[in-house]
Protein backbone atom coordinates (compact mmCIF):
# COMPACT_ATOMS: atom_id res chain seq x y z
CA UNK A 1 0.00 0.00 0.00
CA UNK A 2 1.48 3.32 -1.10
CA UNK A 3 0.54 6.60 0.54
CA UNK A 4 0.61 9.93 -1.29
CA UNK A 5 2.98 12.62 -0.01
CA UNK A 6 3.95 16.17 -0.79
CA UNK A 7 7.37 17.51 0.09
CA UNK A 8 8.73 21.02 -0.14
CA UNK A 9 12.39 21.70 0.45
CA UNK A 10 14.42 24.89 0.31
CA UNK A 11 17.97 24.99 -1.00
CA UNK A 12 20.48 27.69 -0.06
CA UNK A 13 20.58 30.47 -2.69
CA UNK A 14 24.34 30.76 -2.20
CA UNK A 15 24.94 27.52 -4.13
CA UNK A 16 25.67 27.64 -7.84
CA UNK A 17 23.11 26.35 -10.37
CA UNK A 18 24.97 23.08 -10.95
CA UNK A 19 25.05 22.21 -7.23
CA UNK A 20 21.36 23.12 -6.85
CA UNK A 21 20.46 20.84 -9.78
CA UNK A 22 22.54 17.99 -8.31
CA UNK A 23 20.69 18.23 -4.96
CA UNK A 24 17.32 18.13 -6.76
CA UNK A 25 18.51 15.14 -8.81
CA UNK A 26 19.72 13.34 -5.66
CA UNK A 27 16.31 13.72 -3.96
CA UNK A 28 14.49 12.78 -7.19
CA UNK A 29 16.55 9.59 -7.57
CA UNK A 30 15.95 8.63 -3.92
CA UNK A 31 12.18 9.03 -4.30
CA UNK A 32 12.14 7.11 -7.60
CA UNK A 33 14.12 4.24 -6.04
CA UNK A 34 11.65 3.86 -3.15
CA UNK A 35 8.35 4.96 -4.64
CA UNK A 36 6.61 6.67 -7.53
CA UNK A 37 7.45 10.30 -8.30
CA UNK A 38 4.34 12.07 -9.59
CA UNK A 39 5.75 15.51 -10.34
CA UNK A 40 8.47 18.06 -9.56
CA UNK A 41 7.68 21.76 -9.47
CA UNK A 42 10.69 24.07 -9.13
CA UNK A 43 9.46 27.40 -7.80
CA UNK A 44 12.90 28.96 -8.01
CA UNK A 45 14.31 31.64 -5.72
CA UNK A 46 11.79 33.22 -3.38
CA UNK A 47 11.92 35.35 -0.27
CA UNK A 48 11.79 33.38 2.98
CA UNK A 49 9.10 34.19 5.56
CA UNK A 50 11.89 34.63 8.13
CA UNK A 51 15.69 34.47 7.97
CA UNK A 52 17.29 31.02 8.21
CA UNK A 53 21.04 30.94 8.88
CA UNK A 54 21.17 34.66 7.98
CA UNK A 55 19.63 33.95 4.54
CA UNK A 56 16.60 35.92 3.35
CA UNK A 57 15.76 33.84 0.28
CA UNK A 58 15.94 30.23 -0.89
CA UNK A 59 15.39 27.99 -3.91
CA UNK A 60 12.05 26.20 -3.43
CA UNK A 61 11.23 22.75 -4.86
CA UNK A 62 7.89 20.91 -4.51
CA UNK A 63 7.68 17.16 -5.13
CA UNK A 64 4.56 14.98 -5.11
CA UNK A 65 5.11 11.25 -4.76
CA UNK A 66 3.67 7.94 -3.57
CA UNK A 67 5.67 5.71 -1.23
CA UNK A 68 5.43 3.20 1.60
CA UNK A 69 4.62 4.63 5.05
CA UNK A 70 8.19 4.19 6.36
CA UNK A 71 9.84 6.12 3.49
CA UNK A 72 9.23 9.72 4.71
CA UNK A 73 11.42 9.06 7.75
CA UNK A 74 14.31 8.06 5.44
CA UNK A 75 13.68 11.09 3.21
CA UNK A 76 13.75 13.35 6.29
CA UNK A 77 17.10 11.83 7.30
CA UNK A 78 18.54 12.50 3.83
CA UNK A 79 17.31 16.10 3.90
CA UNK A 80 19.07 16.65 7.23
CA UNK A 81 22.43 15.30 6.05
CA UNK A 82 22.33 16.98 2.63
CA UNK A 83 24.45 20.10 2.72
CA UNK A 84 22.60 22.97 1.08
CA UNK A 85 19.06 21.99 2.15
CA UNK A 86 18.10 24.66 4.69
CA UNK A 87 14.44 23.70 5.33
CA UNK A 88 12.04 20.89 4.43
CA UNK A 89 8.60 19.51 5.15
CA UNK A 90 6.87 16.25 4.20
CA UNK A 91 3.07 16.08 4.31
CA UNK A 92 0.90 13.00 3.91
CA UNK A 93 -1.99 13.79 1.56
CA UNK A 94 -5.47 12.39 2.05
CA UNK A 95 -6.46 9.77 -0.51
Amino acid sequence: MLNKYESIFVISPELDEETTKSIIEKIKNLIESEGELENIDEWGKRKLAYPIDYLNEGYYVLMNFAAKPEFPQELERVYKITEGVIKNIIIKKDN
